[in-house]
């Protein structure tokens, strides 16, 4: 219930932040005018109340003084709201009867030119701030049950990284992955830079450890089709798509891949090769098992062909295998999705033809097990391509036709591809065309300067007009900007370096997920600085590229942070929830269900046969669209009730008459 302003003894806190609120604020006499405010029977300010002997201060002035109520004015109550209420709380007071009034970012900063406004207005807010918080309600967290299992949605480098951390802490998972194999684009890669290694040694070892952990339950060809539920209690439904093989008598023989009629491009070789309809995406697939392509078999279509099933001993092949649906209740989600290379359509200057490819495409080129065996041949004709010119940013950071984003690996990676081009072919020439280089982390300037000045790659600072064919070359008309010349070097292949895109059908599991995606595609965190790896639907993470793009080594950190963010969240055997949520005044509400259509975290229900709503205490994070949008006003919020919205204005607005 709400408490009467006459019971509670506030004291008043104002912290000069350094210089931050005190260059425009005078904060004394924001102390003098406070402290004759009714409920106020103590005001002070320090230089740094968030600092341990600001923080004593506090401790001090209540126990002196008898406070029942605090108010820190000073920066947003996201950075020290937790920090002051953990105070309180330590000495007795109920963390709901302190509240923060933000006179940093709604104040000093907005009117650093103007003190005598700037400190008007801090009086202003922090009179506001205790009217509403003369009205606060002791709340008590609700306490919700916790399941210590994660799923773990992508199996490529950081869904790998974040299960592996996961189960090495003593906690179960359940990592999907939508191909038939885990690895991600990383298996597919010729090197990493800037060392160079070659992903085999990196990848590979992490595959292998996933299958065999015994804490790691893994669905690869599968999706998630459902999740319902809240931080601690997801239910997900798991879509294990038929594979029309089984595994239990498959002795990976192969015969079955002999004998296929049916030649599709490899999807793992970025269509440089051909694979069967009944495949195994690559030798070193986990799971090592081979699936039917059903879309591609010609056994399901007018042939019927059964040349596989035939030549199997084993009798493994199963044509009517269907879908599985499976059901998992877990506590917490990591989405760790990946990405995808923009399509090359975007750039229509650069004429489709088959030795212009893109830098994944390379990759496979470049690899011991691509379709070349790592020696560099032209896909048109398998030649030896002696030129080879390096586009990049081919979609990025062009708002007009592509993407307004840097991808941030690309000058780096075709730096690596240059070198090992070079490698490979030794009398071979690369040209590079850039728009600046990119290259801030760790040891990979240098590494950039070692191939431009040891690999003997050519440089060109600026951008390609067009590409097109002429006989056996491909000519490449770009202007270099430095020497302000046109430039035309006759080519034998060009790699485009595409920017990274997020997955097509990310925006699709985010509304699965009930998690916000981007403009772009990308999944958002929840605070860039403060909850980098965080969703706004508490108990799910972001992990790797399905954020943004990033490095090998960035996607292994955001993964290992994910996957430290729940071994924080299971330390504790149950969870507790800020109760200052919505509630349903049930006397007031008539169930039209606006506030079902209008709550963002799914967490409000309709019982049409009593024409009531509800709230799972459990999800609702308190935003107070519910309330705002209650038009019988049977919504409410806990400590933001209509009574202390309307105690604030008439503050500001007899402050401002």
């Amino acid at each position: 219930m709400e408490q009467s302003g006459k019971d509670k003894r506030i004291g008043v806190f104002v912290c000069h932040c350094g210089l931050n609120v005190a260059q425009s604020v005078d904060v004394e006499k924001v102390v003098q005018e406070i402290s004759s405010y009714p409920g106020v029977v103590h005001a002070e300010h320090y230089q740094y109340m968030c600092s341990e002997p600001g923080q004593e201060l506090i401790r001090k002035a209540i126990k002196d003084h008898n406070l029942n109520a605090v108010i820190n004015a000073n920066c947003s109550p996201s950075l020290h709201e937790k920090t002051f209420r953990g105070l309180v709380q330590a000495e007795g007071l109920n963390p709901y009867h302190q509240e923060v009034a933000n006179i940093r970012e709604h104040c000093s900063w907005p009117h650093a030119n103007d003190r005598q406004t700037a400190t008007r207005k801090a009086i202003a807010i922090i009179k506001a701030t205790i009217d509403r918080l003369k009205l606060n309600m002791a709340l008590t967290p609700a306490v919700i049950n916790l399941n210590k299992k994660v799923l773990v949605i992508g199996g490529g480098v950081a869904g790998m990284q974040a299960a592996l951390r996961i189960a090495n802490g003593g906690y179960e998972v359940v990592l999907v992955e939508s191909s038939p194999s885990i690895g991600g684009h990383a298996a597919q890669l010729s090197g990493t830079f800037p060392t160079l290694d070659r992903p085999a040694c990196l990848v590979a070892p992490m595959m292998a450890e996933v299958a065999a952990h015994p804490r790691i339950r893994l669905y690869a060809y599968a999706d998630i089709e459902e999740v319902s539920g809240y931080v601690g209690n997801f239910a997900v439904k798991i879509r294990a798509k038929a594979t029309c093989v089984d595994e239990t008598k498959c002795t990976n023989c192969g015969r079955c891949f002999e004998v296929c009629p049916v030649a599709v491009p490899s999807e793992f070789d970025r269509g440089l090769s051909d694979r069967k309809a009944i495949y195994r995406p690559f030798a070193q697939a986990v799971p090592f098992r081979p699936v039917i392509d059903v879309l591609s078999c010609a056994h399901f279509s007018d042939d019927g062909c059964s040349a596989c099933e035939q030549v199997c001993s084993e009798n493994a092949i199963s044509y009517d295998q269907k879908d599985t649906v499976i059901e998992e209740e877990l506590g917490a989600i990591v989405v760790a999705t990946g990405y995808d290379l923009i399509t090359r359509g975007i750039a229509p200057e650069y004429s489709d033809d088959p030795d212009i490819i893109d830098g994944m495409q390379l990759e496979r080129l470049l690899s011991p097990t691509g379709p070349t065996g790592g020696v560099v041949k032209r896909p048109s004709d398998g030649k030896v391509p002696k030129e080879v010119v390096f586009i990049q940013c081919v979609g990025s950071r062009d708002q007009e036709h592509g993407k307004s984003y840097c991808s941030r690996v690309c000058c780096l990676y075709v730096a690596k591809q240059s070198l090992l081009y070079k490698r490979s072919i030794p009398e071979g020439q690369a040209y590079v065309f850039y728009m600046d280089i990119r290259s801030d982390v760790k040891g990979t300037e240098e590494f950039v300067q070692n191939v431009v000045e040891k690999g003997r790659t050519m440089y060109l600072r600026g951008r390609v007009s067009k590409v097109f064919r002429d006989g056996d070359k491909l000519k490449v008309w770009g202007v270099d900007t430095l020497t302000g010349k046109s430039i035309e070097i006759a080519a034998d292949m060009v790699v485009l370096a595409t920017a990274m895109v997020p997955r097509t059908d990310a925006k699709d599991l985010a509304r699965v997920l009930n998690i916000i995606a981007d403009q772009n595609g990308f999944f958002t965190e929840a605070h860039l600085k403060l909850r980098p790896v965080d969703t706004l639907t508490s108990g799910i993470y972001l992990a790797g590229t399905a954020q943004w793009p990033k490095d090998i080594p960035d996607t292994i950190a955001s993964a290992s942070g994910a996957a430290s963010r729940i071994l924080s969240l299971f330390s504790r055997e149950e969870l507790l929830h800020d109760p200052a949520i919505a509630y349903v005044d049930e006397e007031l509400c008539v169930g039209c269900g606006q506030c079902v259509s209008i709550c963002a975290y799914k967490a409000i229900t309709l019982d049409e046969k009593q024409k009531l709503a509800s709230v799972n205490e459990a999800i609702c994070e308190g935003c107070g669209a519910c309330a705002a949008t209650c038009p019988s006003k049977a919504m409410k919020h806990k400590n933001w009730t209509p009574k202390q919205f309307f105690n604030i204005v008439d503050v500001f607005t007899k402050e401002y008459e």
